[in-house]
């Protein structure tokens, strides 16, 4: 099982929940922490919740570990830290606040249409 699966994996959970503006971010080269970031957002609370759930849900299932959850209980932010692929899920609001796709600008877009797809 590779990077590009596990990234494939959860984004397809986020979409499951119907997470919005789904956007994966190629961190290699950038960022030590992780090869990949997702990027998403929900429109409540309980939504976010359900999105970062179905994510850590499915990474399990496909035998993943899931490293690290923090923010899960407030739901304005969550981090699901599956190891080389880090998820971010925020409650609409605080995505356009923190913005970390301008944050994080300089990483290239990794087709999430086809990763869907596929």
């Amino acid at each position: 099982m590779d990077n590009q699966e596990l990234l494939k994996i959860a984004v397809k959970a986020a979409d499951d929940k119907r997470a919005e503006d789904i956007l994966a971010l190629d961190m290699r080269g950038i960022s030590l922490i992780a090869d990949y970031f997702i990027i998403c957002h929900g429109n409540s609370d309980k939504q976010v919740q359900a999105i970062a759930r179905e994510m850590k849900e499915k990474a399990q299932e496909d035998g993943y570990d899931v490293k690290r959850i923090e923010g899960f209980d407030e739901a304005t932010w969550v981090l699901i830290d599956l190891g080389d692929v880090v998820a971010h899920v925020f409650h609409r609001d605080e995505r356009s606040y923190y913005n970390l796709e301008r944050l994080w600008g300089d990483a290239p877009h990794v087709d999430i249409l086809s990763e869907l797809n596929s």
